[in-house]
């Protein structure tokens, strides 16, 4: 006769160990839930605070300090902190989201739009000139619309130097490297040889960012000289070369 109490308890032991299994797999559930929204919380609030960064900026100038940041935020410094580690964190997520809106729009700006049957045809002259002025007003854009902001981009104010040696420098050089790796791969694509398409786009973008922080020393739109004359400028510079504007 077989061992009831046996059987019993062998069920027993399979039933709680499924259902055993079953909370396990539940609660791995319920943490990965809790995580995921965590990490969600935590990157809606550090957007948050870096929108409320790029106001203070706006407000108050590129050398804004923390408490003006914080204050702008409702909320402490040591909230920034928590979610930024230091300044140079702070600095770096403000960059980031500056460079992304940047190249968000070149982008649209200076990507050919062609159909399918011309997908691979070289641009005309006159359209791929169009391109190289759209870029060139998209980024003096930046200056003219955000001077505080881009100064705060290119110069780190927020940052002690003993903390941010080369930051600045760092930041906005890969940036430039994103702008140029879009440029040239436009380039490439309208028929210029790869290495070409390198050379003639960090040569682009470098004359372009030093136009506009020379313009914006200068005062941007409010040194009598429009944004429309600079784009001119440059871009009849960086198509025609200097013969152009040489005076004979």
């Amino acid at each position: 006769m077989p061992d009831v109490s046996t059987a019993t308890g062998d069920a027993g032991r399979h039933a709680t160990a499924s259902r055993g299994g079953r909370r396990g797999s539940d609660t791995e559930g319920t943490i990965d839930g809790r995580t995921t929204r965590w990490e969600a919380h935590r990157a809606e609030r550090r957007a948050a605070l870096v929108s409320a960064t790029l106001r203070a900026i706006r407000e108050h100038g590129a050398s804004v300090g923390m408490d003006d940041i914080a204050a702008m935020a409702g909320t402490s410094k040591t909230v920034f902190y928590r979610h930024f580690d230091d300044r140079a964190g702070l600095y770096r997520a403000v960059a980031e989201q500056v460079d992304a809106g940047l190249i968000a729009r070149v982008s649209r700006t200076a990507t050919p739009s062609r159909d399918d049957a011309n997908a691979d045809a070289p641009l005309g002259n006159g359209a791929a000139r169009e391109l190289l002025r759209a870029s060139v007003d998209t980024y003096l854009r930046l200056v003219e619309d955000d001077p505080e902001v881009y100064r705060f981009v290119v110069t780190a104010p927020i940052v002690p130097a003993r903390e941010g040696d080369g930051l600045a420098e760092d930041v906005t050089n890969a940036m430039s490297g994103r702008m140029v790796s879009l440029l040239s791969g436009n380039l490439e694509a309208s028929g210029l040889a790869p290495d070409r398409a390198q050379r003639w786009g960090r040569a682009v973008v470098g004359l372009v960012r030093a136009a506009g922080d020379d313009w914006l020393r200068a005062g941007a739109s409010g040194s009598g000289t429009s944004r429309s004359a600079i784009v001119d400028d440059v871009t009849a510079l960086l198509w025609e070369g200097l013969s152009s504007v040489w005076e004979s």
